[in-house]
């Protein structure tokens, strides 16, 4: 594995992970650690036969020996006769390994202590037997000769006839009693002796001292060896299934377990006795470095601390085994090594013993081989899926209002920098340097000539930006760069809302393609402006906000009584001269002659549509953020990506301009308090006073009067929002912005100039008391500190929800991710059915659902029977809205749930590819684009709760919990009743703490089966008594358990009820998702089967197994003419889902990394390398998208 060879490295198709033998590990080392030195502090030189030795590990210095006998390159691969060092490159520290021979076999704590222990599993003991008998707590019987047993029951027998003789003839001290007493004590415990069992320290002298002959018995970790060494797997085997076919077995689960654990070392050629190493590798010492510090000491890895350890005591256990010492010390000179080798393996699985853990002296818990692997900061997260790269930068972005949209102004300086490898090979080309160290040097003094390179070069390359957080694909994109003085990078100011960047000191990286290869799929797939559109959705991103929305609505809005009103003229050309001259104003009502009619408009209007496609038409209307998004959606669909950028950069400089001229800005006299606002409050708070009055006089609950009280201030607040919607302006500048959706809502405006409310507390419960003043009026000492709990909340919130909503996204992502479109078709005729009557529970139109979608069969009109859209036909925009306009209840399309491609689905059972506007590539990565579109809005709007400011509203604080309990199955708080039979509600009957709903079915034979439901006392239910129920019928409020529904109402029900669940809480709060993002993580939480009947298959009962392996298997089977295996589908969580993956690369970089290792381990795991992780892991080109492969 370590040794370099000439074979391409990168040419392999998997990955095994198996238990390494004793010779392995021989295998691997270049030579045997026998000190615990580490560096001469005198010499400053690494120890000969020390943990750094060059001899074993290769020479400090390339081409060099220790004893400096051979220097450089001439030498290559002599080894140094006198201090033993190959003479080669330094890297080699990197991968060569060394090794410590232990004097004593030692347990491997991973497969003692992990859960469940694999050691215990084999020998069939307890975790704690187990450690009782490895750290020299108690004994193990190894072996029980039968022989000796029989021979001394016999002479016990005899012994107790002539005592008994004896003591009748009164020759005896013992009574007949107690001599049988004694003998049957006696006999039981021989009897009782069996291997395994164990015994403690007292019980083995008292036993060993009567009967040595018959029992042999270990401590420590070579007797368990040695136990494993006598193993024979063919006769457990053998032995386990004769038990499982004897029904009675209760421990059917544990027997499974052993089966499944011996069948897998066998068919991997692995030794049980391997779990207890007899020899440990050291790692390569460039990976546990020692660097000196500035005071002449000595920073070092923690692992030379924790080898150190062992190397001292195994080399004081080989002395004392040598000189003969007692028992007693060296057994705790065994236990002592036993401790130091479970540190270095995995310092935080060790219970109890803290002496070891906390060694540094500053009460630290040292990193352990396993602590270096696990979490964020191990090697699969921080080094192996994300790595720091060459060629990037990060600066502040501002805003660059004349760059068009594929370009970014980028900093000649950082240009300079990030491309020196290019400039100096053109300067090298061109003769303006003679190498390499002279070009660099002309790049370090930023001549004339590096800059003219620098140019050529700019023409033709990109270069990526990309803002943390990188929540969706749209958070780096390809610019085609512009040199500009200065040190900040400038954005176009339309790519903001794809970024989710403002100008308030946010950063961004820039990163340089450098391959041809990647330097085209910048310039194809990831230019800006090929990317107009968001793939959560479909919509357009890339559309005008704030001052451009603000000039848009300014230039298309009328103004009554403005100069050159009533106006006509021949053509817009006319108008817009008009304007120029100053004979009509840019927003006076006045006619012009389009396309032979002649069309009340303004000079502005006409400006307007001067930049939009001739193929959209004269649009004669009043611009508003929503309308120039509609614009911008139609601009593509019509012409296209190129032109739809051209379009919207034409928007953005016309807007500036106008908006510019127009002054428009907002001071503090067009806050107007309205006059209102005295009589409401003095209206509420005596509705108040009468409330405090009611309670006082016993007729409310404390609950009631506050739920009145914020009811009472809630209307007040409704009704002075009006009274200020009419106080304003309706040409003033605070209309024009809020209206216009440029900047600000009307919630703001009340907040200003009306009052600012009721405030959420803390826990998130409303103070019910109100904070009457406005901004403008300034607040008291009381409602000041009242809002500032609204505050404190929204910055709470902020950081917590963050944090939760990556996690899901993580999530998400790892359960998703080999999710590729990988063929054409997959002929399912099966599909599902859209519904109308969910569309508007979730208030997403049913055209916007249908759109992109392929049809299982035709969509006839239920009034005339007519066909209006054919089967296997995409459901165009125009078409969804036919079929939405003519009523149309329900349509069956093609959906991911049930594709029936294997390892992935099929194109037409996808349909539209929302971000491209196109039927779905080959090789798509859909899975992660879906992750993207259902935690990318979670985290923007937890982020966004801090803009409200937590006035008491709703957030996705309440929305974001209940996604995680869907997606990961969970029992949901407040579990809604659900009948399991079709049958008539006989009776309800209601305690103060519960409801009871039963429900009665009539069976065969009239036999009539009564169910009861218990709801707790809050719940309203949604059944009266006599009425009739069906199966899987929801009795009252409250979330339902997707287990029970799954199993009364199986898949189509669960399809349905996650969708509409899920786009509620999304759509609640403006965030538009595609079904086909919600559905690709439904068909994974239900990819998984349980084996019941493996039949002949190698797959084990209980098992949980991908239905692809399920499959094959059985297609292996039917090939072979054996019989096939019976599985039942699950419904699986998304975490349960991303740790049953096939891959172990996979799932050891998402969690539970050690459980996952040992699982892997143990049976010999092979990782085919089919998902997109694995090949980021293992540095190989994804199999995906232009990577596909096949």
């Amino acid at each position: 594995m370590f040794q370099s060879s000439n074979a391409k490295l990168n040419d392999f198709k998997s990955i095994r992970l198996r238990l390494a033998s004793p010779e392995d590990i021989l295998n691997w080392s270049h030579g045997e650690v026998t000190k615990p030195e580490t560096i001469n502090y005198r010499t400053q030189r690494y120890e000969r036969d020390g943990l750094f030795c060059e001899k074993i590990f290769g020479p400090a210095k390339d081409w060099e020996c220790y004893c400096g006998k051979y220097k450089k390159i001439r030498y290559k691969g002599i080894i140094c006769d006198k201090c033993g060092v190959e003479i080669t490159r330094s890297i080699v520290r990197r991968e060569r390994m060394g090794h410590i021979k232990l004097a004593v076999p030692v347990s491997h704590i991973w497969f003692l202590r992990g859960v469940p222990s694999k050691i215990g599993l084999a020998l069939g003991m307890s975790t704690q037997d187990l450690e009782k008998v490895v750290y020299f707590a108690s004994y193990v019987v190894m072996e029980v000769n039968e022989e000796a047993r029989r021979e001394a029951l016999q002479r016990l027998d005899s012994e107790l006839k002539s005592k008994q003789k004896k003591a009748k003839s009164g020759e005896g001290e013992e009574s007949i009693s107690d001599l049988k007493d004694v003998y049957q004590v006696s006999r039981e415990e021989l009897k009782s002796l069996k291997k395994f069992q164990i015994l403690s320290e007292v019980e083995y002298f008292n036993l060993s001292m009567k009967y040595a002959h018959v029992f042999r018995a270990g401590i420590g970790a070579e007797a368990v060896r040695k136990l494993l060494e006598e193993m024979d797997f063919d006769e457990e085997i053998g032995r386990i299934k004769k038990h499982l076919q004897d029904d009675k077995s209760s421990d059917k689960r544990r027997l499974l377990k052993r089966l499944k654990l011996f069948q897998g070392m066998r068919q991997s050629g692995i030794r049980p006795e391997w779990m207890f190493p007899t020899a440990i590798p050291v790692i390569p010492p460039d990976l546990r470095p020692m660097v000196q510090l500035d005071g002449g000491r000595f920073a070092t890895s923690d692992l030379n601390d924790l080898y150190r350890r062992i190397i001292n005591r195994n080399n004081r256990l080989k002395k004392l085994i040598e000189i003969g010492a007692p028992e007693v010390i060296a057994r705790n000179e065994k236990r002592m090594l036993q401790e130091a080798v479970d540190a270095l393996f995995d310092n935080s699985a060790r219970r109890g013993q803290t002496s070891v853990a906390a060694s540094t002296g500053q009460r630290r818990a040292l990193r352990s081989l396993a602590d270096m692997l696990k979490g964020k900061k191990g090697r699969f997260r921080q080094n192996l899926l994300g790595k720091r790269v060459d060629y990037s930068g990060r600066s502040v972005i501002v805003v660059g209002s004349q760059l068009r949209l594929r370009q970014c102004g980028l900093p000649k300086k950082m240009a300079l920098e990030l491309f020196k490898p290019f400039i100096i090979n053109k300067l090298i080309e061109g003769e303006h340097a003679h190498n390499v160290r002279s070009a660099g040097k002309m790049v370090e003094f930023e001549t004339e000539e590096a800059y003219k390179m620098l140019d050529e070069i700019i023409e033709h390359h990109y270069v990526l930006l990309n803002r943390a957080p990188t929540l969706h694909r749209l958070s780096i994109q390809a610019f085609q760069p512009v040199l500009i003085e200065g040190k900040a990078i400038q954005i176009h100011p339309m790519v903001c809302a794809a970024f989710n960047a403002d100008f308030d000191g946010d950063q961004m990286a820039v990163h340089v393609p450098l391959t041809a290869e990647a330097r085209r799929e910048a310039s194809d797939i990831m230019l800006s402006s090929q990317n107009l559109l968001k793939p959560a959705s479909g919509e357009p991103i890339t559309i005008p906000s704030q001052d451009m929305v603000l000039g848009c609505y300014y230039m298309t809005h009328i103004l009554k009584e403005l100069k050159g009103e009533g106006k006509i003229f021949s053509g817009g050309e006319e108008a817009i001269m008009a304007y120029h001259f100053e004979k009509a104003d840019l927003r006076a009502k006045v006619k012009v002659k389009v396309d032979d009619e002649i069309v009340e408009t303004s000079p502005g209007r006409v400006l307007f549509n001067q930049i939009i496609p001739e193929e959209l038409g004269f649009v004669n209307q009043e611009m508003d953020k929503g309308k120039l998004r509609e614009i911008v959606g139609r601009c593509l669909e019509t012409v296209g990506p190129e032109r739809t950028a051209r379009f919207v950069d034409d928007l953005k400089n016309l807007s500036f301009a106008i908006v510019t001229r127009s002054g428009m800005s907002w001071g503090m006299n067009d806050l107007i308090v309205p006059a209102k606002k005295e009589g409401i409050l003095r209206e509420a708070e005596k509705r108040v006073e009468m409330i405090d009055k009611q309670f006082e006089m016993g007729l409310l609950t404390i609950q009631e009067r506050k739920n009145r009280v914020i009811e009472i201030w809630n209307e007040a607040k409704n009704k002075i929002t009006y009274a200020v919607r009419e106080s304003l302006d309706k040409e003033g500048p605070v209309y024009s912005m809020v209206y216009s959706k440029a900047r600000g809502t009307e919630a703001v405006i009340v907040q200003m100039t009306g009052m600012k409310g009721l405030v959420a507390g803390p826990t998130g419960e409303t103070i019910e008391l109100p904070v009457k003043s406005s901004f403008k009026e300034g607040f008291n000492v009381l409602e000041y500190f009242i809002s500032t709990h609204g505050a404190r909340k929204g910055m709470a919130d902020t950081a917590l929800r963050t944090a939760t909503a990556g996690y899901l996204t993580r999530r998400l992502v790892d359960v998703a991710q080999d999710v590729v479109v990988r063929k054409q078709d997959c002929k399912d005729k099966e599909g599902t059915y859209l519904y109308r009557e969910d569309s508007d529970v979730v208030s997403i139109s049913f055209a916007s659902r249908l759109r992109g979608r392929v049809l299982v069969e035709d969509v006839k009109d239920s009034a005339t029977g007519r066909v209006v859209a054919k089967k296997g036909e995409m459901v165009s925009k125009d078409k969804a809205l036919e079929i939405e306009k003519k009523g149309i209840d329900k349509v069956k399309i093609r959906s991911v749930v049930t594709c029936k491609a294997r390892r992935g689905i099929c194109q037409t059972c996808y349909g539209l590819d929302l971000g491209r506007n196109e039927l779905v590539q080959i090789g798509q990565a859909v899975g992660i684009v879906a992750a993207q579109a259902i935690g990318e809005p979670g985290t923007q709007l937890t982020m966004r709760t801090f803009h409200i400011g937590g006035v008491a509203g709703t957030d996705i604080t309440q929305g974001l919990p209940r996604v995680d309990e869907i997606f990961e199955a969970r029992l949901p708080k407040g579990e809604a009743a659900v009948s399991e039979i079709d049958g008539k509600v006989v009776e309800i009957k209601e305690t103060e703490k519960e409801k009871i709903v039963r429900i009665e079915q009539e069976g065969p034979k009239k036999k009539k089966e009564i169910r009861e439901y218990i709801v707790p006392g809050v719940m309203n239910l949604n059944v009266k008594e006599g009425e009739l129920t069906a199966r899987g019928q929801i009795l009252s409020e409250g979330h339902i358990d997707l287990k029970k529904l799954f199993k009364i109402e199986g898949r189509d029900a669960i399809h349905r009820y996650i969708i509409k669940e899920v786009q509620e809480i999304y759509s609640a709060q403006g965030e538009g998702i595609n079904d086909k993002h919600i559905e690709i993580i439904i068909r994974q939480m239900l990819s998984r089967v349980r084996i019941l009947d493996p039949g002949d298959t190698d797959l084990l009962p209980g098992d949980i197994v991908e239905e692809v392996q399920f499959l094959e298997a059985n297609e292996e089977a039917k090939k072979q003419k054996k019989s096939v295996a019976v599985a039942e589908r699950l419904l699986l969580g998304i975490s349960k889902v991303a740790l049953s993956t096939e891959s172990f690369l996979s799932a050891a970089s998402f969690q539970e990394t050690a459980k996952v290792l040992i699982n892997a381990a143990v049976t010999g795991k092979e990782d085919k390398l089919r998902g997109l992780k694995e090949n980021v892991i293992i540095g190989k080109l994804i199999p995906a998208g232009t990577g596909f492969r096949g």
